[in-house]
């Protein structure tokens, strides 16, 4: 199987035209599409908690059992070209809403600084602040609740 990457593919294709590798590669290792959301539907809005779901390695933000997730966590979000553009919670700094919104990678992208731990320095991983969902019963998760979004 091909796995080389084209040569600033993040430029020079749409989300649509990556290879499964390129999609991948894009992800910064930030963590935040893991963390734990409540929605509530009648006020429209969307809760935003320093909880992540059980398999993600609060140290690394990277998920566990990658390849066997969905079988753990059937709700695991799973982000596609399409619903990019869906989940406006995604933060301004996520490489696939950049590329989605034809905004540059930030420079601190493992993609451009060839540095994977840059994203934790930088303070935009959940690394440092995200408990497990393991640590916190379900009846305390509303005092985890970080930020709250319209959902629009």
């Amino acid at each position: 199987m091909e796995t080389a990457l084209r040569e600033r593919f993040w430029e020079r294709y749409s989300l649509e035209e990556l290879t499964p590798p390129e999609w991948e590669a894009l992800c910064d290792g930030c963590g935040q599409c893991c963390l734990l959301k409540l929605h509530d539907d009648e006020a429209q809005e969307l809760a935003i908690l320093n909880v992540a779901c059980r398999l993600l390695d609060t140290h690394s933000c990277q998920c566990s059992d990658y390849e066997n997730r969905f079988e753990s966590v059937p709700d695991c979000t799973q982000l596609t070209p399409a619903l990019v553009k869906e989940f406006t919670w995604l933060p301004q700094t996520c490489g696939y809403r950049r590329v989605a919104e034809g905004r540059k990678l930030a420079g601190w992208h493992p993609l451009l600084s060839n540095d994977a731990e840059r994203v934790h320095r930088k303070g935009i991983s959940v690394r440092g602040f995200a408990v497990s969902q393991d640590e916190v019963p379900e009846r305390q998760l509303e005092e985890h609740i970080i930020a709250v979004l319209p959902m629009s």
